[in-house]
């Protein structure tokens, strides 16, 4: 199945990798999906403070 998301590559020190993959273990995700929920969640969070965030190509 096709998918729209983009692969980039993340570089974390292994005391971040760890304690990312510690929580994504407590919420029954992969770590893939858990980074993906925990940027929505501080996406979601700084647009109701401060409004929609616009992309480079909407200015």
């Amino acid at each position: 199945m096709a998918t729209n998301k983009r692969v980039f590559t993340l570089r974390l020190s292994d005391e971040v990798f760890d304690k990312i993959g510690a929580l994504a273990t407590r919420e029954h995700r992969s770590m893939t999906n858990y980074i993906e929920y925990v940027l929505l969640k501080h996406i979601n969070d700084i647009e109701a403070e401060q409004g929609e965030i616009k992309e480079e190509n909407d200015r």
